[in-house]
């Protein structure tokens, strides 16, 4: 049987990594990382604040330009994704009334 992946406390948010972990400690402005990317000042700064998701592109900036791998960009955003689902009622609600249509062997 497959286990439901548990999220016990609140991940690290990107933004907050992005900031404390690489911008603040490479001294690295938001609008040097936006050039950097090639992409606008603003997006940087949604990213940072939290009102914007990483994706699959913005992943790969994030790696080539900060020396990391996509990955650790992508599942730092689902880990945070699957514990905001985790802790929003209205989607725990819809999920615990969920049908199962394929019983696991």
């Amino acid at each position: 049987m497959m286990k439901e992946l548990k999220i016990p406390a609140h991940p690290t948010p990107v933004g907050e990594m992005l900031t404390e972990e690489f911008l603040i400690p490479l001294e690295v402005s938001q609008g040097q990382l936006a050039r950097a990317m090639g992409v606008s000042r603003k997006t940087v700064n949604e990213l940072c604040v939290g009102r914007r998701s990483v994706t699959v592109e913005t992943a790969l900036l994030l790696s080539k330009v900060l020396g990391t791998t996509s990955g650790f960009w992508l599942n730092l955003q689902i880990m945070n994704d699957m514990w905001q689902a985790q802790h929003n009622e209205s989607f725990t609600e819809k999920l615990d009334h969920a049908a199962r249509l394929v019983e696991v062997a």
